[in-house]
């Protein structure tokens, strides 16, 4: 009974220390975007199909859509989308395009830098960076 016990505690520290391996197996890109003093982050992996990716609600002011297009860690291209909600229909402000080669390194890479976009009626603001991790090049 204590060898067994032994050997289950150590498969479990052992999976617990391989589970971030496996999870940061594969390109992760992530946003935060920030509106009115709140930010979101938004977390993509990458997709065959940039269609079905959602956009995410920023503070009932704005949409922001970021899709990366690729497989597990070899990214084609990652597209970034702002728009203003017009309460008729999302109005485009920005459509950021993102092409290889990225840097390929452990920690997240800065792919943006701070973007401040500004739109409406009284130029609402919204701020945005992103970053990129685990791509291979």
């Amino acid at each position: 009974m204590r060898y067994s016990l032994c050997t289950t505690t150590v498969a479990l520290a052992f999976g617990a220390c391989s589970f971030p391996l496996a999870a940061s197996a594969n390109a992760l890109l992530h946003c935060d975007v920030s509106y009115a003093g709140s930010t979101h982050v938004v977390e993509t992996q990458a997709v065959a199909d940039p269609y079905p990716v959602p956009s995410v609600d920023i503070g009932g002011r704005f949409w922001f859509k970021a899709v990366m297009v690729g497989r597990a860690t070899q990214v084609d291209y990652v597209k970034l989308y702002a728009y203003l909600d017009t309460r008729q229909q999302p109005l485009l402000i920005q459509e950021a395009v993102y092409l290889p080669p990225f840097q390929s390194t452990p920690a997240p890479y800065l792919l943006t830098g701070t973007q401040y976009l500004y739109a409406g009626p009284v130029e609402r603001e919204l701020m945005y960076s992103c970053t990129l991790q685990g791509v291979q090049p």
